[in-house]
């Protein structure tokens, strides 16, 4: 990154699939994109099409891979296993309301994951996309997922990843972090004027 060319990441979640719809954590589970996903895919390229990107980087689960081809930028995409979604371990496919019956009070955010990843983890997971990416310069478009891209956001502003827990992410949404001046900062968030 030059002072000149300062590295924007450009944040664009996948469309909607049955468990985003319904509510399921969907962490690791490879599911596909809805009709509607597919629909929402092809507009989030129409939102983004004329836009020049150094590089284009995608999650490998098939939600963010077919919303990165659909979108139009299927020939150029590097995949980074590094961009999957939080690992659910056996809250895999379960609703929160659903799993706060059997245990008051439970988030993503504020209980351990049983047999998953750590918040923690899940932090140092975003700062090893950021480190990579840093060094690249101009925009920089990144296919992920909605927990995975709000953490990313928190260290992107380097706080600490609890700070996603108070940041929403509509499907197939697009968010922008750039810089004021030498600090980074997010500069648009869950932007889905495209999607009406």
């Amino acid at each position: 990154m030059t002072d000149d060319n300062p590295t924007r990441l450009v944040l664009a979640r996948h469309g909607e699939t049955a468990w985003s719809k319904s509510g399921q954590h969907t962490g690791r589970t490879d599911v596909p994109l809805t009709d509607v996903g597919v629909a929402q895919a092809r507009r989030l390229g129409a939102a983004l099409a004329g836009r020049t990107f150094s590089v284009v980087v995608s999650s490998p689960l098939t939600r963010a891979l077919e919303t990165c081809q659909l979108a139009g930028f299927g020939e150029v995409v590097v995949v980074d296993p590094d961009l999957q979604e939080w690992d659910y371990g056996i809250y895999e496919g379960r609703r929160r309301v659903d799993i706060a019956k059997d245990e008051p009070g439970w988030t993503v955010w504020s209980r351990p994951i049983v047999n998953g990843e750590s918040l923690a983890d899940l932090g140092a997971r975003a700062d090893r996309v950021i480190a990579r990416l840093l060094p690249s310069g101009g925009d920089v478009l990144v296919f992920s997922h909605g927990h995975f891209l709000r953490v990313l956001a928190a260290r992107w502003i380097e706080a600490e990843p609890l700070l996603a827990s108070r940041i929403e992410l509509a499907t197939a949404t697009i968010s922008e972090l750039g810089w004021e001046t030498d600090r980074r900062v997010i500069e648009g968030w869950n932007a889905g004027g495209h999607l009406a």
